[in-house]
């Protein structure tokens, strides 16, 4: 298990001022050696050259938000994460990391819901690397390992709950989603976090019925709805009927035994409850005609 370690670095600044002068004399020197025709001298000036370029590899400069992961023949050295111009061991490679925070949408996805209902379904989650060495190390490709894990989670969150509820506090995908949200931005950091990974934010982007289904489940949610209103004007038809008898009652407007109240009855609830506008009829007649 690889854990960062932040290093700081040498000074870039601080190493290009030493080397400069020290290639410059060096140069000098060795044209001054080839002259007095002196091997030996040449060999060393030309090495201490040869070792100086190698010196000028160190340099690298760290971007905002960006870090470097150091190794040095395949020993993890540390990570450098201050910006700026740093100077390491040039033997040393150097793998860039990226700390800014990214987000991505996943494909759309059939699954089946807990009820067994297809349904189509994505997710939009946004996330950052919080430790390098992790992401370098524990995983193959992290950006790829991110993906493919967003998308298992997304599939077994869809399979623990119904596309709608049908029982009343019951969590479903449609109505509850910041508690379904939570969970899958939970689960998807379970999954991640040997990554070097933290998901900040997690949420459904697209949510709908399999298009084989959609036409029937359209139909259902229509026949609920024309029921939930149906229920709520039977509700008031009859809280209007109860009203007026007891109006009629209380100022004697007229007598009505039980038949009566029964065709009173009917007759104010079909002009309530009815989908068209009631044609009436006047009663020419005595009460009971």
């Amino acid at each position: 298990m690889y854990r960062e370690k932040v290093m700081s670095g040498m000074s870039g600044w601080l190493m290009l001022f030493a080397l400069i002068p020290a290639i410059g004399g060096s140069t000098t020197a060795l044209v001054f050696a080839a002259r007095a025709q002196d091997a030996w001298s040449v060999v060393g000036w030309v090495l201490l050259l040869v070792l100086l370029g190698i010196c000028m590899g160190g340099f690298t400069a760290v971007n905002p938000n960006e870090a470097r992961v150091i190794v040095l023949l395949g020993n993890y050295k540390g990570t450098l994460k201050d910006a700026g111009f740093r100077w390491v061991n040039p033997l040393t490679t150097r793998k860039v990391v990226s700390l800014r925070v990214r987000n991505f949408e996943s494909a759309r996805l059939k699954v089946n819901d807990h009820t067994g209902n297809p349904i189509e379904i994505a997710a939009i989650v946004v996330w950052q690397v919080v430790e390098t060495a992790e992401a370098m190390f524990q995983v193959d490709d992290y950006e790829h390992f991110v993906r493919v894990q967003t998308e298992a989670a997304v599939r077994n969150l869809a399979a623990l709950y119904p596309y709608d509820a049908h029982q009343d506090g019951e969590k479903a995908l449609r109505s509850h989603a910041a508690e379904i949200a939570a969970e899958m931005r939970r689960e998807i950091q379970e999954r991640l976090a040997q990554a070097g990974v933290q998901v900040l934010e997690a949420r459904i982007s697209h949510l709908a019925y399999a298009p084989e289904i959609a036409g029937a489940m359209l139909r259902r949610q229509q026949a609920s709805a024309i029921v939930a209103a149906r229920q709520k004007f039977v509700e008031g038809a009859v809280g209007m009927v109860e009203m007026a008898l007891d109006m009629l009652s209380k100022k004697n407007v007229v007598e009505l035994d039980n038949e009566r109240k029964a065709s009173m009855v009917s007759n104010m609830l079909v002009v309530l409850c009815s989908d068209q506008h009631t044609q009436p009829v006047v009663n020419t007649g005595s009460l009971y005609q």
